[in-house]
């Protein structure tokens, strides 16, 4: 006989919720504003009733198990129902549109992917979507939201840190084949390069592996020289083909090193001083559909730091003008 469900199965859920979200005890607690003791204690119990594991403990991060995703497959479109409902009984429905502006490559690669997520939590927001390069000014009054890629300084807006960038180089394992050995920014001679040219906002066309080499203590190898193109996935995709070695971007690349599709030549990243930035207008966050967006990219970039674990350490970009 199925035990009934404790009285309590509703805070234990909206515990394991937080938790799914964050893949974090930390960061759920801070949401919900309780110990992280507590948040433990909650999914314990939680995992002791259904007699099923619904977390993987690893050694830097949380996991959901199968039984975890489905129960979170479950649950999550239903509080999603129920916040919606009780927003629309106090007047405050989260329906209608949402403009954000963001970057092409960020684009495709990171928020993409996510957004399924956002459209069952919040079915009634509607995103309109401009992908612009870092090149293109940001003027007020054409986006509620903007993602960009910058040192975080935005004259006239407010801006929030979402991630922050480090890069270095990879390339197709095909490439290597038939070719001396890729072991240092020397032997980088015997290899086309690709270049990413809108890198960042004012950034030059060589900026990446420029900023890269100088940062390692390679300067003087030459790098302009090679293909260039205006997204950086593109120029990931052009690596994946074995066009020759690229420069990453480790927010936007996971699956391709994971998969073995790309390799990175050299062990040493760089932290650009770069960073992505979701920036909006003074007052835009009282619409709360705005700071529902918001705070839903917010928890993504926080969850998805917590999933990837701390990076090697990586060597700082150097200062500008050095």
């Amino acid at each position: 006989m199925t035990p009934s469900a404790p009285s309590q199965i509703h805070t234990r859920l909206r515990v394991f919720l937080a938790v799914a979200r964050h893949l974090s005890f930390t960061r759920a607690g801070e949401e919900l504003s309780i110990t992280t003791g507590a948040v433990s204690q909650q999914i314990k119990l939680l995992e002791d009733w259904l007699g099923q594991r619904l977390f993987r403990r690893l050694p830097r991060r949380l996991e959901l198990t199968d039984a975890g995703n489905r129960l979170l497959a479950a649950v999550d479109p239903a509080y999603a129902a129920v916040e919606l409902a009780i927003g629309r009984l106090r007047g405050g429905a989260l329906s209608g549109v949402v403009r954000v502006r963001t970057l092409p490559s960020f684009l495709a690669t990171w928020l993409v992917p996510r957004l399924p997520r956002l459209m069952r939590r919040f079915p009634q927001i509607e995103l309109q979507v401009v992908a612009e390069d870092s090149t293109y000014s940001l003027r007020d009054g054409e986006f509620d939201l903007a993602i960009d890629l910058n040192d975080g300084t935005y004259p006239g807006f407010q801006s929030t840190v979402l991630l922050e960038e480090e890069i270095f180089p990879v390339c197709s394992p095909r490439l290597l084949e038939g070719r001396p050995p890729l072991q240092t920014p020397d032997d980088l001679v015997h290899y086309p390069l690709l270049h990413d040219m809108t890198a960042w906002r004012g950034s030059p066309p060589y900026a990446e592996w420029e900023r890269y080499l100088k940062a390692i203590g390679a300067p003087q190898v030459e790098v302009r020289r090679g293909y260039m193109f205006n997204r950086n996935h593109i120029t990931m995709q052009c690596a994946i083909a074995g066009m020759g070695v690229a420069i990453a971007r480790r927010t936007l690349i996971t699956d391709e090193l994971d998969s073995g599709r790309l390799v990175a030549p050299f062990a040493q990243s760089v932290r650009t001083g770069k960073r992505y930035c979701v920036i909006h207008s003074a007052g835009a966050l009282a619409d709360p559909r705005v700071a529902t967006v918001h705070d839903w990219l917010v928890a993504e970039a926080h969850a998805a730091e917590l999933a990837a674990g701390p990076s090697a350490d990586a060597t700082p970009a150097p200062a500008p003008g050095d």
